[in-house]
């Protein structure tokens, strides 16, 4: 081994654990403000299912109603939560910080007088389709954007998570509305000791403030959901997209570009326990040249 490749070897050591905890097992983003906003929804979740448990269905005089409602709503929450460790806990498709060495190009497949692309900002052979995120300070292979609610960027391996996370809140948050205007009815028609363990003015409160953060997630959640359902529909990225950016790269077909992200059609393009089937490392390194 020459002193440029165990430079270069003692280099990945310490990059392979940048943005990374637990010995390097686990993604992870030290932003204050990504951890704020992790924080924050954590609490709004939490939050949603206080109110609904303890506000409307546990009180309420109709067990089978207050059952079925807490089933669904709890699952959704459950499925919501899983999706948003997976977003944040996995590494969206970052670049090997620091490659652009001659050793590693030639091992990589590149030929001699082959155009590659270098980011700058972290010394990296620049795949086809990735960006650099500041944030991250990596560059992200098919990144869509960075979304601080996840504290991570949006990229080629966790779109499937984040995806189902908006899907997710964006349930769990209609349901939400349809509770709380019903609970509102309920309360209206029947006394409102008969509704609620709370007081009314107590009640009211916690109520408009759920429709509130439930309407606000609805739309938001569901507008993201859209446009990301679109990009990966026209095999573009948000970034892509924002820019116009010409598409130099063979777009896959429709159904492709979902399989691409989702994997083959089953339940499990529902669960974020589940992954597509991993790249094969020529599709991870040779992105572009």
């Amino acid at each position: 081994m020459d002193y440029e490749e165990y430079e270069y070897q003692a280099f990945r050591h310490e990059v392979d654990l940048h943005n990374r905890c637990c010995a390097g097992r686990l993604w992870c983003i030290r932003d204050i403000c990504g951890i704020i906003c992790v924080i924050l929804t954590w609490f709004l979740i939490m939050y949603a299912e206080f109110v609904v448990m303890c506000v409307m269905l546990l009180p309420s005089p109709y067990p089978i109603y207050s059952i079925v409602n807490m089933i669904i709503f709890n699952m959704g929450s459950f499925l919501a939560i899983a999706s948003h460790i997976r977003t944040m806990c996995t590494d969206p498709g970052a670049v090997p910080k620091g490659n652009a060495t001659k050793d590693m190009i030639q091992q990589m497949g590149f030929k001699k007088g082959q155009v590659i692309f270098k980011c700058q900002k972290c010394c990296s052979i620049k795949p086809e389709r990735a960006h650099h995120c500041s944030v991250c300070q990596r560059c992200i292979r098919k990144m869509d954007h960075h979304c601080p609610w996840v504290n991570n960027c949006v990229g080629e391996n966790n779109q499937k998570y984040f995806v189902l996370f908006t899907f997710y809140i964006a349930t769990i948050s209609i349901h939400a509305l349809f509770l709380s205007v019903n609970q509102f009815i309920m309360c209206i028609k029947h006394e409102w000791k008969e509704c609620t363990t709370y007081s009314p003015p107590a009640t009211v409160v916690l109520l408009l403030f759920l429709v509130f953060e439930a309407l606000l997630f609805a739309i938001f959640t569901a507008v993201m959901l859209g446009t990301q359902l679109q990009a990966i529909w026209n095999d573009e990225t948000g970034i892509e997209q924002l820019k116009k950016e010409e598409a130099r790269w063979v777009k896959k077909s429709r159904w492709k570009s979902i399989q691409s992200v989702f994997g083959r059609f089953s339940l499990g393009w529902f669960s974020p326990f589940t992954r597509p089937s991993p790249k094969t490392k020529l599709e991870s390194y040779l992105y572009s040249v």
